[in-house]
Order: structure tokens, then sequence, then C-alpha cells
């Protein structure tokens, strides 16, 4: 299994030399369903796609094809490395007024310094892709672009076989009838090291007992078997329509997918501005309204929640302090209502210095206390001795940017990777002094529930 790392060099055939180009090109067209463009790839690029929608279905992205792809097997310099080689692409970027900027998407492990042979031996540490296909829907307005990066003297040609391509790709996703029901059936749930995430969440309350840190979050993960292989586009579908009120994301590296329905934003930059999110502290949602506001009122009363909650508060408004001018930040938190779940939630805006991009942001607000812990290096090292799992892409930064600096990361909780016939679903919590490892393994299920009923599965309860 592990011979897959290195794989993803070889797929860059272009190297970037004084005669390469990039060119890009916009065309508005008709309404698309994005999930249909995503589908009208499957059959020459089936392994080449991502999709992208923000929390407040504002942005939608999918891409098909490979333009070019950045990726990097660092621990060290891993964020900057990938800054690097999209500074140089963006450098010898020709495009026209009309055309929209070519965006580059992808993500980052969790933890470098802790993989192991897994699922995930296709993902290297950092992996992006510039689509050759861009579908971009904002504002109402349908646009797809081609993205080409080439140093090849047949560029024109190369350029009218992509049109080609392009309008073919837009022809099936606008007439095809595609079905996207889920009839996935399950023949079995595999609880993996169930023993061990006990184990590792009282040796984790254990060390914050004796003041070695305030909180570790520990994870854990279950395998689904199908009795088919599922279909990504299925999978997609099921939990754009599962989690209302989350951003929704896939990521196909070879033939695996990973996605998910993250309600929780890393940064987001926007002409020139930065936004952000404390989101930590939870509870569950109330049977009725009633129930429901007292739970809220509860969340926001407790103690244990807010001293989580502004860990995080402080950590965020640390790092904006550092990298931008005229921070805003709300003195309280106020609560963020999902389908089975409710958090504290505070909003963090400032206004960005020239020098940094997003993955300067990136790299300083991930791992977040709400993924990792406090303090993070501790936190850190009590994962990689007691989880005894590689998160893989769980719980890293997952996003895009764009040629102008735009561009938006969410963190990879609610998420699986799928796999033919198999799904790998991670689920973890923050463990403080007062934790009780059964508690906390039944606060999982309750993290498992969106993707597993986005593939099929039942939960009692």
């Amino acid at each position: 299994m592990g011979h897959k790392m290195t794989d993803v060099r070889d797929m860059q055939r272009v190297i970037i030399s004084p005669s390469t180009r990039f060119f890009t090109e916009t065309v508005e067209v008709g309404r698309i369903s994005p999930l249909s463009f995503f589908e009208a790839g499957a059959s020459q690029y089936k392994d080449k796609r991502f999709y992208w929608q923000n929390a407040d279905k504002t942005l939608t992205l999918v891409g098909i094809g490979h333009a070019y792809i950045l990726a990097n097997g660092k621990t060290d310099g891993r964020f900057e490395d990938i800054s690097d080689q999209w500074k140089q692409l963006c450098s010898i970027l020709i495009k026209e007024e009309k055309d929209i900027d070519p965006v580059l998407f992808g993500g980052f492990s969790f933890d470098e310094d802790n993989r192991k042979v897994s699922e995930w031996d296709g993902f290297p540490s950092g992996y992006f892709v510039v689509p050759s296909f861009q579908l971009k829907i904002e504002e109402g307005k349908t646009l797809v672009s081609i993205n080409m990066i080439t140093n090849r003297k047949e560029a024109a040609a190369d350029f009218e076989r992509l049109r080609e391509e392009r309008d073919k790709l837009i022809h099936i996703a606008q007439v095809e009838e595609f079905d996207f029901a889920n009839q996935n059936q399950i023949i079995a749930t595999i609880e993996r090291g169930k023993k061990k995430y006990l184990k590792a969440v009282e040796n984790a309350t254990d060390s914050i007992r004796k003041g070695k840190a305030d909180k570790v979050v520990i994870a854990r993960a279950i395998e689904l078997q199908f009795e088919h292989d599922v279909n990504s586009v299925k999978a997609l579908h099921a939990i754009t329509n599962e989690q209302q009120e989350s951003y929704q994301f896939g990521l196909q590296i070879g033939d695996s997918l990973f996605f998910g329905a993250t309600p929780e934003r890393l940064i987001e930059i926007k002409n020139g501005k930065a936004y952000s999110a404390c989101v930590a502290g939870s509870i569950r949602r109330g049977k009725s309204a009633q129930e429901d506001r007292a739970l809220g009122e509860e969340l926001l009363g407790d103690r244990k929640n807010r001293e989580e909650h502004q860990h995080v508060v402080s950590m965020i408004s640390n790092i904006f302090h550092k990298y931008c001018s005229e921070v805003l930040i709300p003195k309280a938190p106020k609560l963020m209502k999902i389908r089975d779940i409710q958090h504290l939630y505070t909003s963090v805006e400032g206004t960005l210095g020239k020098e940094n991009d997003i993955f300067s942001f990136v790299q300083a607000l991930h791992p977040t206390p709400a993924l990792g812990g406090v303090p993070t290096d501790v936190a850190l090292e009590i994962i990689r001795q007691e989880e005894g799992m590689d998160r893989g892409y769980y719980a890293g930064p997952i996003g895009w940017t764009d040629a102008s600096g735009n561009g938006e990361f969410a963190v990879a909780i609610r998420s699986a990777l799928l796999m033919s016939d198999r799904a790998y679903l991670y689920a973890g919590g923050g463990i403080v002094a007062d934790s009780v490892p059964e508690l906390e393994y039944d606060e999982t299920w309750v993290k498992f529930r969106p993707v597993l009923r986005a593939l099929g599965g039942k939960l009692n309860g």
C-alpha cells in the first residue's frame, strides 16, 4: 500500500519553463446542476474531479480534469511550497478581462508527522489541482472555464480540442437525466479499535488531570462495507441534502473520493478581507423548539463549553492580529444550529496585510483547538502517542484559492473516504479533565450520523 505516495509527482507532465504559458477562457452558460456537470466528467475523468459548495450556498465550484497538479510530501514547509508554486503559475497566466480567475482546489493531511500505512496512502501531504474544466456558479451566473498550462508549440490546436470537450461536457450536463438516488446496501459496519479509542480517551484525560494539556481531541474511525461499489456523485448528492448549513466538498484522488459536509470554516479571503469563525462547545438539538431553546441556553451558560470556546477565540484572534490590521471580534458567542447538533460560534474579521496569502492563514490556524487541542504541540504529541491511526485528510484544511488571492478553506470533519465498495468514516471529540470515555464514544456516533445517513446507513436513536 505504501507505494502510492510518490505517484502524484509523476502526474505533473508539464515542467514549468520560460516557454510555459497558462491560458484560461470563460463562457457563460444557462443553468447547469453542478452535480450533473460533475457526473458528465465521469466517463473520461472519473479520478480527476472535485466539488465544493460554501456554507451559505452562494458559491459552487466543480473541477473536471487536471490542467496541473501541485503536490508535495513535505512535513515542513508544505504550505509555503504550495503557495510558492501557485504564485509561480499565476505569474504566467494569460487572461482577458471577461475571463474569470482560474481556481486551485485541494487539501492537506491533518498531521504529516503521524502518517501510517493506511487507506490514506494515495494522499500526499498537500495535494492541489488546477482543473482543465472549471464550473463556477455565483450570483446567479453559471460560468465554465477552460484552463490550460502548456509549453507545447501546438497550444492553439490543443486549446481548440479543449473547447470541443467543454461543449460536450456542458451538453451532457444539461441534457442527460442523471439518477442520484442512493441505494447502497451496507453489508458490514466494522468498528476500528474501539478498545484502543476508550483507552486513548482515558489516557488523555489522565494527562490533562496531571496538567500536561487543557484539551486533547481524540478521534476514531469506522469502516463500512457495501454490496456494490458506491457511486461518487450519489454520495455527494446525498451529503448535500443532509447538511444544509455546511461546506460540502469532494476531492477525488485516484479511485478514492474524500467527501463530507463540514460546519467548520477555517479561513475565507474576499477582496482583501479575511474572515474566520470560532466553533467550539456543543450540545444536542431538542425534540421540540422549546427544548431546543432550553438546550441552547444551557450551552451558552455552561462553564466547560464557554472555556473550550474561549480557547479557540484567543488562538484565532492572536493569528488575525499578526496577519491583519483592523480586527473585529464580538464579545460573546452566538448559537450555530445544524441538523444534529448546536455549537457556540464567534465570527472574526480582519483586513489582510500585503505579504500574506490564504496559505499563511491555513498554516497558522491548522490544527485548530477544536481538532487538535490546547496547547497545540502537547495535544498533537498525545494524539500521536494515543490515537493509533492515520487521520489522513480528516480534520485537515480543504478548500480553494484563485489567481486574485480570494479563497476559502474549511476543516474537513463530518467526512469519509470512499474507496469502491468501502467507506472509512472519522469522528472525534474534545477530551477535557472530566471527560467520561463511554460518553465520548457515544458522542462520536452523533458525529458519524450525517455521513452514515448519506451512505445509506441507519443509526438507532
